[in-house]
């Protein structure tokens, strides 16, 4: 019979990884997790049911495997409408990119071009067109990094910290609400060995819902 090690070596994908120490060290602790001021310890078997319950959720959304949409923010509340903070799949994006030799150098250049807005955009109405109206999302641009549990933008199980956006992308966040086409961004990113880069470029807002309406006033 294989021994552990042997079959964490067969687990060639994080899923598998994943399944395995579930079913071997399900009630044992697999990361702690700050959630409103306190430490709260999930298990192997929780974190198992939580991903299965994204990947359940995120198909009944209509998202499929190899679909180009990473972490997204949905913005609303107290809003008149729901507007959205895209991050591309870079991994899929970029071989995309090749493939229609679209030129590009960085995560921000490639997020940053017409044609990936309008992959995106057609990913967004296609979910948009299975919701009701009061669901939908009026606004979405492409965020120019990835969202990071480094960051603490993230929780360790890709949760989004709210309250870390909120404040972090609040001039983003206002450009949108704003009703402003395009909103500036000059900053500096860490990243994981400690060097910095500078960040300069424009974000693009999609405004679906004047498009809607222009359209339907044009029939």
């Amino acid at each position: 019979m294989m021994d552990y090690a042997g079959r964490v070596a067969q687990a060639d994908t994080y899923p598998k990884l994943l399944r395995l120490n579930a079913s071997e060290h399900g009630a044992e602790i697999a990361l702690r997790e700050k959630d409103f001021g306190l430490w709260r310890e999930i298990s192997w078997a929780d974190y198992q049911e939580r991903v299965r319950n994204f990947a359940l959720g995120m198909r009944e959304l209509g998202v499929k495997r190899g679909d180009v949409i990473g972490e997204t923010v949905v913005l609303g509340a107290g809003r008149d409408q729901l507007a959205a903070m895209i991050c591309i799949r870079f991994s899929i994006i970029s071989k995309w990119a090749e493939k229609k030799r679209i030129s590009f150098t960085t995560y921000t250049d490639l997020a940053s071009r017409p044609e990936v807005y309008a992959l995106l955009r057609k990913e967004v109405e296609a979910v948009n067109a299975t919701l009701p109206p009061a669901q939908r999302i009026g606004k979405f641009l492409l965020l120019y990094k990835e969202l990071d549990a480094d960051d603490g933008e993230l929780t360790r199980t890709r949760k989004v910290r709210r309250s870390v956006i909120n404040e972090k992308y609040a001039d983003i966040i206002a450009g949108i609400y704003g009703g402003a086409p395009e909103i500036a961004v000059d900053t500096m990113i860490q990243f994981q060995d400690g060097t910095t880069q500078r960040i300069r470029t424009r974000l693009t807002v999609v405004d679906l819902a004047r498009d809607v309406v222009a359209m339907e006033a044009a029939e």
